[in-house]
């Protein structure tokens, strides 16, 4: 058996868009007719661009190789033009492509992926959501209003969830780590206080920032919300700087989780060493693909950490975290985006039931794509899945994150 053809399509998830502006499909056949699908995480270069980098990796390394090979496929891409480093976008199309290949394995085997990896260690994988805005709430008001959030966690709660994200601390920035306004650590102390008010102990608060604080700012931030007892403070600076996020962990109480922008075992394992994080969070669509973030969770059961696989994709990244989390001991819980496009675009194969997603039993990532959805869907703006603030914050008026990047 051999990788034989590449498919890609890029679609755009209707309004709001939640889970970024568009997601990068991978659609690859064998020779002898598997079809394997992955989705791409990758976000430095528009689609288009994203689209030749996917075919040229493809060509390169994979065509008319065994899928089976996986280890020799990543090396190739890995060394790439005499690398040998993380390449965020190089990696970003091999770890779509790389499961697509698992999800052909399973198929060819008719094994679920969890049990090429090791074997199923949970039945059943623990869910959390971002607290979105309900029916009634209006936009941009919901970002700075703890009483809306405390509405919707409420209803996150009621719908079986234990553990809410939230984001009330402002905006990311291109200009790097600053100081939090004062407005900015009382809101973010407003928005905890509401929140557990409403759920109490029913529910664990994940507070998630995107590397946006200077250090002396994160650890200020993490110390006045630490009394509502949040279960991460989630990349609270620039996830690159390792030694000063170690600062972060060593001056606040909450655990510290960070991995989202992170690629492959040599950028996870300085977190580790340093003591900068005891919470990982790897894209699979980004960091390397299923079998290296299988690797990840290896390291981070070393270091007695653990795993929460990130998503704000579409739901086929989903579903390679679902596999990955089935096989590993130290799965902490998984991300979940839902919204009915997501659901739709998987024929509702996955599904979240009183707060956990079931692992699925059916062969490869256990999921069947509408692939016509997906094509009827076509992505034709030009702004990129994710974009940072230029401008930098207020210390005049209310910083709003905005909630990642609904559909314009």
């Amino acid at each position: 058996m051999k990788l034989a053809d590449l498919d890609i399509i890029v679609t755009a998830p209707p309004a709001p868009g939640w889970g970024g502006r568009y997601w990068i499909l991978v659609k690859v056949t064998t020779d002898t007719g598997i079809t394997g699908w992955g989705e791409c995480y990758a976000s430095s270069v528009g689609p288009e661009a994203m689209r030749a980098v996917i075919t040229d990796v493809f060509a390169r390394h994979m065509a008319r190789e065994n899928p089976e090979n996986i280890d020799l496929m990543y090396r190739r891409v890995y060394s790439a033009g005499f690398t040998q480093r993380p390449d965020l976008t190089v990696l970003g199309a091999w770890s779509g492509l790389e499961i697509a290949c698992w999800d052909i394995l399973g198929k060819h085997r008719d094994r679920p992926v969890h049990a090429l990896i090791g074997g199923r260690t949970n039945d059943r994988i623990r869910a959390y959501t971002y607290l979105y805005p309900q029916a009634d709430h209006a936009l941009p008001d919901f970002w700075s209003s703890p009483d809306m959030a405390a509405q919707s966690a409420t209803a996150m709660v009621a719908a079986g969830y234990t553990a809410v994200k939230l984001d009330p601390a402002g905006p990311y920035t291109i200009r790097g780590g600053h100081m939090p306004s004062m407005h900015d650590i009382s809101l973010s102390v407003a928005f905890c206080r509401a929140i557990r008010e409403a759920v109490g102990d029913r529910a664990d608060l994940l507070f998630g920032t995107h590397g946006q604080f200077s250090t002396g700012g994160a650890i200020r931030l993490g110390q006045a919300i630490a009394p509502y007892q949040p279960l991460w403070f989630e990349e609270p600076i620039p996830p690159d700087n390792t030694h000063e996020m170690s600062k972060v962990a060593a001056k606040v109480s909450i655990p510290i989780a960070t991995g989202e922008r992170l690629t492959t075992r040599s950028e996870f394992a300085p977190v580790l060493r340093s003591g900068a994080a005891t919470i990982l969070q790897p894209a699979l669509g980004r960091c390397g693909g299923i079998w290296e973030a299988r690797k990840i969770a290896v390291l981070a059961e070393a270091y007695n950490a653990q795993i929460a696989p990130h998503l704000y994709a579409g739901p086929i990244e989903w579903a390679a975290n679902i596999q990955l989390a089935a096989a590993i001991p130290n799965i902490l819980m998984a991300e979940t985006i839902e919204t009915p496009f997501h659901f739709d675009l998987i024929k509702h194969s996955l599904r979240v039931e009183d707060g956990y997603i079931p692992v699925p039993t059916a062969p490869g990532l256990g999921i069947e794509v509408d692939e016509e959805l997906a094509r009827a869907h076509p992505y034709t703006g030009t702004a990129l899945h994710l974009e940072m603030q230029q401008d930098a914050v207020s210390y005049h008026e209310v910083n709003r994150f905005g909630g990642g990047a609904p559909a314009d």
